[in-house]
């Protein structure tokens, strides 16, 4: 079946179908990017000040090297910056974040660029399908045979077609990924007040 569209599509499809690889790859490589980055925050905080409890910073830091995320690394500058005072701490972690979340984001505005363009590239091959069919109906007249015009209005409908199939997962992607990078955010958000709540405030006496 996909043979035929093309063949049908013209040039504009094969377009098309670069676009929709390219959208593709960008959805499964941030996918699997968000499924390394986002750990279990709570467990990990949790892991982090167990061992720092014992006063083993060295082994708090290690654990958040070996660990993979934005988490992981604002809670190691949290514990570096440990002697500086709470605010100065939120302002380390403050900055970390803000350098963070734009490598979360990276690549998605491209998904919404294709949602958009995709569907001006169909109408594109809509319109060039039906050049076709005028350019036949202006050699042939009203009495042109109907396979003659066929090819023309295939190519506006197929285009058609494929850029809306293309625009519709690429908007619901990025939607979707888009939710995954809040997860991650909201992470951050908790594993920074955590962690900064337990360098800075004193222990509860028992």
């Amino acid at each position: 079946m996909l043979p035929e569209l093309i063949k049908h599509g013209g040039v504009m499809m094969w377009l098309l179908l670069v676009v929709g690889a390219v959208a593709v790859a960008v959805f499964i490589e941030r996918m699997l990017h968000y499924h390394r980055e986002q750990i279990n925050s709570l467990d990990f905080i949790n892991g982090v000040r167990n061992v720092l409890k014992r006063d083993n910073v060295v082994e708090a830091i290690s654990i958040c090297d070996a660990t993979a995320g934005p988490v992981a690394r604002l809670v190691k500058s949290a514990i570096l910056n440990r002697d500086r005072g709470k605010e100065q701490i939120r302002q380390v972690l403050e900055e970390i974040a803000n350098d963070e979340i734009p490598r979360l984001e990276e690549r998605l505005p491209l998904l919404v660029t294709i949602a958009r363009i995709a569907p001006v590239m169909g109408l594109l091959g809509t319109v060039l399908g039906f050049i076709d069919v005028f350019q036949v109906l202006e050699h042939e007249g009203v009495s042109a045979p109907m396979n003659q015009l066929a090819g023309g209005v295939w190519k506006a409908l197929v285009n058609t077609g494929m850029g809306l199939a293309i625009s519709i997962p690429c908007i619901a992607g990025h939607s979707y990924l888009l939710s995954r990078v809040r997860d991650i955010v909201r992470d951050m958000e908790k594993a920074a007040t955590e962690i900064v709540r337990f360098l800075t405030e004193p222990p509860k006496s028992s």
